[in-house]
């Protein structure tokens, strides 16, 4: 005797289904939904049985509305299933969650469900809800545009910076050069990658530059050098080069980043200081060692900007409100806030000063101003009164999508320098003095 079997519960069963499920009649009228589908919609079964889909669940506006039809055209048409794309369905909270409505997103595929005869006899809607999927996609594109946006920044300001700057790897192989450095050589950088640069530095002093930047790679130490380079027009002038070893996270070196700084007018003065005469050795050594701590002093590259062999700032829009300053700019100034202030509300000692003038000129006129041994009487401690400091100044123009947005300052401080041309050039009066005198007698 055969046990009977119970006829199952359909509709039981399929409100049961771990899925968010519609089921309509071909002209969008709601038969049945799955218990999941009136959790998420927050409608009761009763509120939407019986309504066609657009009177149960309006949409948020017309173009919405349009792509589902459409979607429910294709089954019809078709007997095929369609998935939408993303769209975007707030829903109504009820009051006991705060009322309003929340933003959510959807991905809907609809079904062909035929009868016996091949029609169409039912549409069933799968929908998904994607909200958290859809919001994380877009805070990954957020990130992703900042990422850019600093990329582009910092190419950018790599580009312009008036000094020499590459890279290199573990191997001492450089892989880039920054148009500074093509424009000085007048190289492409696909003759100077590699070992190629080497061939620019001067046959004299060649041997000893690849020696120190061997016993870098070798060590991992800092690299400095001084060496004469050669120059698109064929002149070779000194550069002072420093470059330091960037380290992951076991110590281990994976990429040199260096720059270099063409000094060779500060080094034929420090020669000519110390050609002078015998008398004015100790002098002559003292400025040429003051230069060369100066330089050492420079923690250049280790972050490209923050530690950069020179004094970097940029200020933004027809105030100069400084944006950014690096340690050596600050130390000029260690008792004063810089950044996020007006060049005027913090030194406004230079408010009746040229300097003052030429910011304006250079913002206005996209005019880039090249300062030599520029005196300027800067407040240096608190209290004190203001004394005369020297600098070499560069004043570049920056622009945001073809208009002007702020100036780049980039300057060395050359007052000792300055101190000692003075002091020799006293001392060589002092000597025609006593020559006129002696020749006199």
């Amino acid at each position: 005797m055969t046990a009977s079997v119970a006829t199952p519960d359909y509709q039981r069963l399929f409100r049961s289904l771990p899925e968010n499920l519609l089921l309509m009649t071909p002209d969008a009228i709601i038969v049945d939904n799955t218990d999941g589908h009136v959790e998420a919609s927050l409608r009761p079964r009763a509120e939407v049985v019986g309504k066609t889909l657009f009177e149960a669940f309006p949409s948020v506006d017309q173009n919405e509305g349009d792509v589902i039809f459409q979607s429910h055209e294709h089954v019809r048409q078709h007997h095929t299933p369609h998935t939408m794309p993303l769209i975007r369905y707030d829903l109504a909270l009820p009051a006991e969650q705060g009322g309003g409505f929340e933003e959510m997103y959807w991905q809907a595929t609809h079904y062909p469900i035929l009868d016996e005869q091949g029609q169409l006899e039912y549409i069933l809607q799968r929908t998904q809800n994607v909200t958290e999927a859809h919001r994380a996609a877009q805070r990954a594109a957020q990130v992703q545009h900042a990422l850019d946006e600093a990329q582009d920044r910092t190419q950018f300001i790599l580009e312009n910076l008036p000094v020499l700057i590459w890279t290199s790897d573990t191997a001492g192989h450089r892989a880039y050069f920054n148009s500074r450095w093509l424009t000085f050589t007048g190289k492409p950088l696909a003759e100077q990658t590699g070992r190629q640069w080497a061939v620019g530095i001067h046959d004299e002093d060649r041997a000893r530059v690849l020696e120190s930047w061997q016993h870098a790679l070798d060590t991992g130490d800092t690299y400095q050098v001084e060496y004469r380079l050669r120059r698109h027009d064929g002149q070779y002038r000194w550069i002072l080069v420093r470059a330091v070893p960037r380290r992951d996270a076991d110590g281990r070196v994976n990429l040199w980043v260096g720059g270099g700084t063409d000094i060779h007018e500060q080094r034929q003065m420090v020669q000519e200081l110390l050609a002078a005469n015998e008398h004015q050795a100790a002098l002559s050594e003292q400025a040429y060692q003051l230069y060369q701590k100066a330089e050492n002093q420079r923690e250049t590259y280790e972050s490209l900007f923050m530690q950069a062999p020179a004094m970097i700032a940029i200020a933004r829009g027809p105030e100069h409100r400084f944006e950014f300053v690096n340690p050596a700019y600050q130390q000029l100034f260690p008792h004063r806030q810089l950044v996020g202030l007006p060049v005027l509300e913090a030194l406004p000692e230079i408010k009746d000063q040229p300097i003052y003038e030429v910011l304006n000129n250079v913002f206005q006129t996209g005019e880039t101003f090249h300062g030599n041994e520029l005196s300027i009487p800067l407040e240096r401690e608190p209290g004190e009164p203001p004394r005369d400091s020297y600098f070499n100044f560069i004043y570049q123009q920056l622009r945001e999508n073809g208009e002007p947005a702020g100036i780049m300052v980039f300057a060395f401080e050359v007052t000792e320098l300055v101190k000692a041309r003075q002091a020799l050039e006293q001392v060589r009066e002092a000597s025609a003095r006593a020559l006129g005198d002696a020749t006199a007698g």
